[in-house]
């Protein structure tokens, strides 16, 4: 199959307003989990999620933390302006941009640009008991972004700064705004690594009970960072999925992860499709390594179609030991670069034998993903999450899918 020619209209199911959950479950374990395991549908409540992954498996959870991305300004017109976070320009780093104690810049989303044509934003706020001015200067725009310049007085970081002025960003098909139980239910309660505009929603789910319940049933646990970007909710507007530009997202990978992979063989339980793009678009990393073992981590991108333009296969162990090697040739302890991958039917999986994932939108780039994982079964199991009151999107309910 030549996923390039795949029709998005192929990948629809009726999803009214009112199967979307608003709000989460008051306790996040107690939602449902819907199981799909080698062809069979059922479900169970997710707190017994441990009792289904085999014992010695690995779980791969992403540790992003969603940031206070929405930053509002009035100029003195009463023209109210939103600047979205997107990616930090300078510096580029996530960790640098937010150690900033007076100047940075960043690719942003602008909200009433057409009143915002010139001149500088301003607003002055509190930060941790201190009067601080924040100022806003757009530089111009760069791709389908626009270069934000961000200065501010007091000598706090710029981590402190949008926690004090910003607000959470929570899906937009929601339809409300961010309420204050957001900050706490719209994060993982494993978020360690800021720098995402949208929560990595399958594991909303998780506890402290149910992680210390894997871990007493002996599945072991590795985190990676993939920043989710803004772009997770672009819909896909072609016809045909070739025309559908995938957004770039930046992970972050340590060594010691890549050598507990390759200690289980190359094969991971990923917790939802962020974590699946990083694993799988290692694979890829590793492969180009084999071609071309002096390249950059730059040079390390993934981009959209690579992998199915590429003809050449080694085994995922291998992969990722290209990859171990590339660290320590380079004395690196960590793996930073980015992917535009996308996983449509069609697509081998490399990595990924099982998948944690919420309800996904219709005709969306994360429903193709579960397509190529459990091929046109997901029709049958979005019809029985349908049938039987599952809740849908972020805040919804779960499944474990193992084809």
């Amino acid at each position: 199959m030549n996923p390039q020619k795949i029709k998005i209209s192929d990948y629809d199911y009726p999803l009214t307003d009112d199967r979307i959950a608003k709000f989460p479950l008051a306790r996040r374990d107690a939602s449902k989990l819907l199981l799909y395991r080698h062809g069979e549908i059922g479900e169970d409540v997710f707190c017994h999620l441990p009792e289904y992954i085999p014992k010695g498996s690995l779980m791969v959870f992403n540790n992003t933390r969603v940031i206070r991305a929405r930053l509002l300004f009035r100029k003195a017109t009463g023209a109210l302006i939103e600047v979205f976070l997107l990616e930090p320009f300078l510096p580029a780093d996530y960790e640098r941009v937010f150690q900033t104690t007076d100047c940075c810049e960043w690719l942003c989303m602008v909200g009433n640009l057409k009143k915002w044509k010139e001149g500088r934003l301003e607003r002055v706020l509190k930060v941790k008991g201190q009067e601080v001015t924040l100022t806003a200067e757009r530089l111009g725009e760069h791709h389908t972004s626009q270069q934000v310049r961000f200065t501010w007085t007091g000598g706090c970081s710029f981590a402190d700064v949008i926690e004090a002025a910003g607000q959470l960003p929570i899906p937009p098909y929601l339809n409300r705004d961010t309420c204050e139980s957001d900050l706490t239910t719209y994060q993982t309660v494993y978020s360690k690594i800021k720098g995402s505009v949208a929560a990595p929603t399958a594991g909303l789910h998780f506890t402290d009970e149910v992680l210390a319940q894997l871990d007493a049933c002996g599945v072991e646990r590795e985190e990676i960072t993939l920043h989710v970007g803004a772009g997770t909710f672009k819909p896909v507007k072609s016809e045909e999925i070739a025309g559908h530009e995938m957004h770039t997202e930046y992970i972050s990978v340590h060594r010691s992860t890549l050598q507990r992979l390759i200690d289980h063989g190359a094969q991971a339980v990923a917790v939802g499709t962020t974590s699946v793009r990083t694993l799988e678009s290692l694979y890829y990393m590793g492969l180009r390594l084999q071609q071309h073992p002096e390249l950059t981590e730059q040079e390390l991108h993934i981009d959209q179609w690579e992998p199915y333009s590429t003809e050449e296969e080694i085994p995922p162990v291998q992969a990722l030991q290209n990859l171990v090697d590339w660290l320590d040739r380079n004395g690196l302890s960590t793996l930073n670069s980015s992917t535009q991958i996308i996983i449509a039917p069609g697509y081998e999986y490399k990595i990924v034998k099982m998948l944690i994932t919420n309800f996904h939108q219709p005709k969306s780039t994360l429903l193709l993903l579960v397509g190529a994982l459990v091929g046109e079964r997901w029709r049958d199991i979005y019809r029985y999450a349908l049938d039987h009151d599952f809740r849908f999107l972020s805040y919804g309910d779960s499944s474990l899918l193992i084809p």
